[in-house]
């Protein structure tokens, strides 16, 4: 058995890519329009050397009402190699960081249909540094 990739439905597919490709940083792997059965999916992933793990995002073109959220689902989660300067772009690029990670270690961030991404710092921790370490967290992950 082996992994294939995670589903999340998206309500805006636009804004899901801006979100997930061009603040996150993944790319499109494929991409199929099923004109028949009125829906999109764009499979997404970091694109490095073997890391074969997607995200299928599945865009049904006549969903007009937010997705309830499911409490099976619990966060995607990536490790970065600068948990602050990545924190910094997300920020800039107008994401709310709901984790900070005060701990130079972790963080929490949320895409906008609302699903929960864990960002991991490489290796070990960073030290604590402001802002982070000084900010509180804001709603939930």
């Amino acid at each position: 058995m082996r992994y294939l990739h995670t589903m999340l439905r998206v309500r805006d597919l636009d804004a899901a890519l801006a979100f997930f490709v061009d603040n996150l940083g993944l790319r499109v792997l494929r991409r199929r329009d099923a004109e028949q059965g009125r829906y999109t999916l764009v499979f997404l992933g970091t694109g490095a050397d073997g890391d074969d793990a997607t995200i299928e995002l599945t865009h049904n073109w006549d969903q007009t009402e937010p997705y309830p959220t499911g409490r099976f689902f619990g966060h995607l989660a990536y490790e970065v190699p600068d948990i602050y300067a990545t924190c910094a772009r997300l920020q800039a690029a107008g994401v709310t960081v709901l984790r900070p990670p005060r701990d130079g270690r972790m963080a929490f961030i949320k895409s906008p249909d609302g699903h929960s991404v864990e960002l991991l710092q490489a290796g070990e921790a960073l030290p604590p540094s402001e802002p982070w370490k000084s900010m509180s967290n804001t709603g939930d992950w």
